[in-house]
Formats: C-alpha cells, structure tokens, sequence
C-alpha cells in the first residue's frame, strides 16, 4: 500500500506543476479522487472475498483432515484385526503323532522338530500338493492312518 501512496503522490505534485489552471486543478484533483477511492473500494471488495473464500478452504480441510483421522482410526482397527501384532501364526499337525501346534510364519525355514515325538516335519510354505506321488497312491502319512499297508495286511487275514 505504501507504494500506491507514493504513486498518488507523485501523480498529485506532477498535475500541480503542469497545470496552471487552479479550477482544472481542482476539478482533476476530485476527479481524480473520487476514481481511486472507486478503485480501493473494488480492491477492499476483492480482498474481502478472497478472504472469504479462503476461510472457507481452511473449515473446507479442517473437516477433510479431520475425515481422514477418522478413516485412519478405522484402517488402523481393521489392520489390528486382520494382522497379528506378533507376526502370523501357522498351525501344525504333526504327520507322526498328529499332535497340533503352532508356530510362527516364516517362510525361510524349511522344516522343524514336532515337540512332542521329536520327528523332523518338512515345511511347504507354496501351499502346493507334492508332485512327485501319483495322485490317488497312499502316501501313509494321512491324518488319522496307519499307511496303506495295514489295509494289505488285514485282506490278508481274510
């Protein structure tokens, strides 16, 4: 503002020099007046809705920044009941003793001791069937079997 101010001025001490005429001094003088009094009342104008506007994008945030605490606040709880906060747990059956137990996923071990009949259980992270049995042929190591050969057997007996 205070280079307006200098500008008026200048523009005043200029037209007071160059004309000599005291009424058209005069009468430019006011005109001249009441156009930047026009001018300041339309910058006022401007400055107020700008103002105005920006109000209005600083509530417009405020509810959007608050929104998005609230939508945080509900990933983090939905986050907490999908995932562990302790890693994942794998539950194992034992194929020898089929005792259950449960053990921490990690994929870089490849096998691990049963703790109660001590047996090496191999681990297969890809979740995918052996391929080298033919599918349908007795692998004696099913959940609650005795392997194959205890079916020869009792045709046996027969």
């Amino acid at each position: 503002m205070g280079l307006l101010k200098n500008e008026y001025k200048s523009f005043l001490d200029d037209i007071e020099k160059n004309i000599k005429n005291k009424e058209d001094l005069e009468y430019i003088k006011e005109r001249f007046a009441s156009f930047v009094d026009v001018v300041l009342n339309q910058m006022d104008s401007i400055m107020d809705y700008k103002e105005e506007k920006i109000k209005e994008l600083e509530n417009t945030q405020k509810e959007l920044d608050e929104r998005m605490s609230k939508m945080q606040q509900i990933i983090d709880n939905i986050e907490k009941d999908i995932y562990a906060e302790d890693g994942f747990d794998f539950e194992i059956v034992c194929p020898y003793c089929n005792y259950e137990f449960i053990i921490d996923l990690d994929e870089n071990k490849t096998e691990i001791e049963c703790p109660e009949c001590k047996n090496m259980i191999e681990l297969d992270w890809t979740g995918e069937i052996d391929d080298e049995h033919d599918e349908g042929e007795c692998q004696g190591n099913c959940h609650g079997c005795h392997g194959c050969s205890d079916e020869e057997q009792e045709d046996d007996d027969m």
